[in-house]
């Protein structure tokens, strides 16, 4: 092989690796982002092992263990770190199991808000007319009300559950990411390479997908990353009024929900699952901080 193919060979290699370095430095200079990054590694292996790193079954119920406070306060028992619940069971195991529910919910909101707000936000940008008017009248108009609210009817009429839960927080969340596909397309659509790729004889399937849409991921990689965070709030409040994930499970905003009559007189069955919904999105929030300044070159510092 000559010198000139090895050199044609590394070059995307190295630059794929100075691009991975360049992002890397502008991400770590947000050390909140940092942090954040962190703690939802944390998360993500806590989820990943809660069958091992739990003491007890979620739902396991100790009858002689009923609403224990915790270890450090007078009455605390080391089997149960963190305390019991009105029924006895196990607070951290459920805190434990609760995240995989929260992550769980955050991927699969994410990527149908993603890929359908994707899919529809590339053909009203690129068809532009009457196609995008009625595109996005239609997102004007969910927009329009509360997300929470259009959330609990859609969950109405879908009814209760974590499956109907997580489908009405993705439609809700969806307009977001057709408005800004629509806007990053409408921005790259009368650029130079793409009228080469049009006169070279792309077809318009290739240009949507294939020429335009990588040049606007940075800003909907972003956006997904609050909306992940957006995902688990709304689903936890759909769980504490009763129309997301339903009791036994241990979902964290269910789990607030059961817990609303001991708020006085055992507050660690409220506060912890109030503090894990609490770290859990602020983490989320500070790495989509952090991924904004790494993506937006406007943003970085010559």
């Amino acid at each position: 092989m000559s010198n000139d193919a090895v050199t044609l060979t590394t070059e995307p290699v190295v630059k794929r690796d100075r691009r991975a370095a360049e992002f890397w430095y502008y991400f770590s200079e947000n050390k909140g982002a940092v942090l954040g990054l962190i703690v939802f590694a944390l998360l993500v292996v806590i989820a990943l092992l809660a069958s091992v790193l739990a003491p007890h079954a979620p739902s396991a119920q100790y009858r002689d263990a009923i609403l224990v406070p915790p270890l450090w306060l007078e009455g605390g028992r080391s089997a149960y770190p963190l305390g019991t619940d009105a029924v006895g069971r196990d607070i951290l195991s459920r805190l434990i199991y609760g995240a995989q529910y929260s992550l769980f919910i955050g991927v699969v909101v994410t990527t149908i808000a993603l890929v359908g707000g994707i899919v529809i936000g590339v053909i009203a940008g690129y068809a532009r007319g009457w196609v995008d008017t009625v595109i996005m009248r239609v997102m004007d108009i969910i927009l329009a009300f509360p997300s929470l609210l259009l959330a609990l009817v859609l969950v109405a009429v879908l009814g209760p559950g974590l499956t109907n839960a997580m489908i009405a927080i993705a439609l809700v969340l969806q307009p977001h990411f057709v408005r800004l596909t629509r806007a990053a397309v409408m921005a790259e659509k009368s650029k130079d390479y793409v009228t080469a790729a049009r006169v070279a004889g792309a077809g318009h399937f290739r240009l949507m997908f294939k020429t335009i849409l990588p040049n606007c991921m940075a800003p909907l990689i972003v956006q997904a990353t609050l909306s992940f965070s957006n995902a688990i709030l709304d689903a936890a409040a759909l769980g504490f009024l009763g129309m997301g994930a339903q009791p036994p499970t241990p979902e964290w905003g269910t789990m607030l929900a059961e817990a609303r009559e001991f708020i006085l007189r055992a507050w660690w069955v409220v506060t912890f699952p109030g503090l894990a919904i609490l770290i859990t999105v602020l983490a989320i929030n500070l790495v989509g901080d952090g991924l904004r300044d790494a993506l937006d070159p406007k943003l970085k510092r010559s």
